[in-house]
């Protein structure tokens, strides 16, 4: 053995730690990247949960004993191996470890989702090409590619058809929020049946395992058969064990019994309207993204210690290469803490890929998203299938397919197409990595304990000389206690639609307040507080407008179209700028002394604001109907807002005409006083006009 042995192991130590940090940096966001994207959790929320679940499940339910040669890469007669191939392979695995780990932080850096698992397995089949090209197992490489396509797609038909479901059973029903009171503890039941699979599947088979060799339960009765499974789930070989499935049946039914319950004791939906049902799938998603979490650190922790137990193995036994090792306690803990350490301070790069940048994420879809993915996973995992898919590349084909329920301009498909390239560029950078690597260290392990620190050193410092600001980490964690605070201040990004409504809001109350000042002046009294007021909250409506447009001059996808929403934009800012002329045409000089003249004008003013409350009223439907992904029963209503709109501001012009008509025929003795008062109708019919062209600027997403 080299004589410094003892230092390359802490030396592959080392890079064990940094795989699993990159590990939770670049993975937690297939559990909580749709989360965060639909607002269900914040940051911070997430990332605590993520920490919490993948660092339970790495430590917990990960299995005693791993594959020293992960996924069956490499075909090695461990009955043959002699003392110079095993060390070989050991400085391999450092090599591949290494070579990964350096790929994930590259894609990590740059909010890229890449697969873990298939970063490890380029850089073993790197390996394998330099030390010996035959024992390649290029059918299991086959099927790795293969998933490329494969998992991606069926997560996202899964996903797909699951959001058409709700969509059809909860969203176009004539009440979706009563619909939803019933059908979501339905429609919770297969969910947690396909979890508790799934659980007891891939999340729990090591404890599940580990309890199998204590004699403490029969695994048969609980796992899969490995090979040669019938579908009777009564046979000692099934592929679904009867025990299995009646756990599924009884975790699937508490969930749903549990969830009826909470429904239809407490009111979710008071004074929230179509927001309850979101509220209700908030529940769904937060507990299948633990699961997800929970599977993920069980499943992934063994691609960082995996390679490290041979190493481990290689040392330990003096160059004697065993096809299976135990994991040792403290290698658990590095593997599990890593995870969990890198989830919590770099998770969020590539959260903000898949929970935003994509498509559009809502709770209903972030939960059809994780539903589908789990679905498709468990699929593939089966012994009869035994494809190693991806949680990674899973997730984002479902995200991808819940984006389409949208129509296909509802996906960013230039961001799916570089985290595609990416996924391509995984086995071929790690496998490449690892053959540089692998040249460098020579088989010296003096070359190797100087090289991993000085590796190490030189990441951190770039990493930190190309530190960016698109996220403010420190200020995204800060969470307020009070429950009174803004959905901002408590770490919650509204999304542009959600902004959008509120900017509608702020131009409504810029409306009431000209109304005030009209008002105020038609009696002849000072209204100038009314007015400043007025000018104060359009800066305020236009400080929303602002903030919108600078949300959407970054890579942001939105359902309607960004053109489309900016156009709409402009047409609802012009009302509250319509609102702030009439104010500041009332400053300029008294109104006509008539009467008549002035109670006609506070009609017209009174008018005008029932026309921007209907159009405000129709901003709320729009809201509606977009996270619905365009139900039929919204897109009706707003098609009725819209009329209303139209109708309301048509009732305006008649008051307007009557009201100059009067004026023009009045007014002779005062011909200056009468022309003000008709150049504030004027303005007053400008602010019903924009709500009008406003609410008439949705008709194209009524007719989508």
């Amino acid at each position: 053995m080299d004589p410094f042995s003892v230092y390359v192991l802490i030396a592959a130590l080392i890079v064990c730690a940094y795989m699993a940090w990159n590990i939770g940096a670049n993975d937690v966001a297939n559990a909580m990247g749709t989360s965060v994207g639909s607002r269900a959790l914040t940051l911070k929320q997430a990332v605590i949960i993520a920490a919490i679940f993948e660092f339970a499940g790495a430590f917990l339910a990960g299995d005693a004993v791993t594959d020293t040669v992960r996924k069956g890469i490499l075909s090695v007669d461990f009955d043959t191996v002699n003392e110079d191939l095993a060390t070989k392979l050991m400085f391999g695995f450092i090599a591949a470890m290494l070579a990964a780990a350096l790929w994930l932080t590259v894609a990590t850096r740059f909010g890229l989702p890449v697969s873990t698992t298939h970063s490890i397995i380029g850089g073993i089949v790197g390996i394998g090409l330099v030390i010996d090209s035959d024992m390649i197992d290029w059918g299991v490489v086959g099927t790795v590619v293969m998933s490329w396509i494969a998992s991606p797609l069926m997560g996202a038909v899964f996903a797909f058809v699951s959001f058409m479901i709700i969509k059809k059973l909860i969203y176009e029903a004539d009440n979706p929020v009563e619909r939803s009171r019933w059908m979501a503890p339905l429609l919770a039941f297969p969910t947690f049946f396909v979890l508790g699979l799934a659980l007891q599947f891939k999340a729990l088979k090591g404890l599940i395992n580990r309890l199998d060799r204590a004699e403490w339960i029969n695994k048969s009765n609980w796992l899969p058969a490995s090979e040669g499974g019938v579908w009777n789930p009564l046979a000692e070989n099934a592929w679904f064990p009867m025990y299995s499935i009646l756990l599924a049946i009884v975790i699937g039914t508490l969930a749903s019994l549990a969830l009826y319950s909470v429904l239809r004791k407490y009111d979710f939906f008071k004074g929230e309207g179509y927001q309850g049902v979101e509220r209700v799938f908030v529940w769904l998603q937060i507990i299948t993204a633990a699961y997800v979490a929970f599977a993920h650190g069980a499943n992934d922790r063994s691609n960082a210690i995996g390679p490290m137990a041979a190493v481990y193995s290689v040392w330990q036994e003096q160059g004697v290469l065993l096809k299976e090792v135990g994991v040792p306690l403290w290698l658990v803990l590095i593997g599990s803490a890593g995870i969990a350490i890198g989830v919590i301070t770099w998770g969020w790069r590539v959260m903000e890929t898949i929970g935003r940048k994509i498509t559009d994420i809502t709770p209903t879809r972030g939960f059809a998203a994780e539903f589908g993915a789990a679905t498709t996973i468990l699929i593939f995992s089966m012994p009869f299938l035994a494809v190693p898919v991806s949680t990674t590349h899973t997730l984002v084909g479902a995200v991808v397919g819940v984006g389409l329920a949208g129509g296909a301009s509802a996906v960013d498909f230039r961001v799916f197409g570089k985290i595609a390239a990416s996924w391509v560029a995984s086995l071929p950078a790690a496998g490449f990595g690892a053959i540089i690597l692998y040249y460098l260290f020579g088989g010296s392990g003096l070359i190797v304990v100087l090289m991993i620190p000085v590796t190490i050193v030189i990441v951190a410092v770039v990493l930190w000389k190309t530190a960016d600001r698109e996220i403010n980490v420190e200020e995204a964690l800060v969470v307020s206690e009070n429950p009174d605070v803004s959905a901002e201040e408590r770490g919650v990004q509204p999304t542009p639609i959600e902004m959008f409504h509120r900017h509608a809001e702020a131009v409504e109350k810029t409306v009431k307040q000209m109304v005030e000042a009209v008002s105020i002046a038609a009696k002849g009294e000072d209204a100038t507080e009314a007015i400043e007021e007025t000018v104060r909250l359009e800066l305020e409506a236009d400080e929303i407008k602002n903030e919108i447009r600078n949300r959407l001059s970054g890579r942001v996808k939105l359902i309607l179209g960004k053109e489309v929403f900016l156009y709409m934009l402009t047409r609802q800012d012009r009302i509250a700028d319509y609102a702030q002329n009439v104010a500041e045409q009332l400053s300029f000089r008294e109104l006509y002394s008539d009467e008549e003249a002035r109670n006609n004008l506070v009609k017209m003013a009174e008018s005008v604001l029932e026309t921007v409350e209907k159009y405000e009223d129709a901003a709320l439907k729009l809201k509606e109907l977009c996270l619905s992904g365009y139900a039929r029963v919204h897109k009706e209503e707003l098609q009725e807002l819209i009329k209303a709109v139209n109708l309301k501001e048509h009732q305006a012009d008649e008051i307007e005409q009557k009201a100059a008509a009067h004026v023009f025929s009045t007014g002779d003795e005062d011909a200056l006083a009468a022309m003000h008062m008709y150049r504030v109708l004027q303005r007053l019919d400008d602010v019903a006009n924009a709500a009008e062209k406003a609410a008439n600027a949705f008709l194209p997403i009524v007719s989508k």
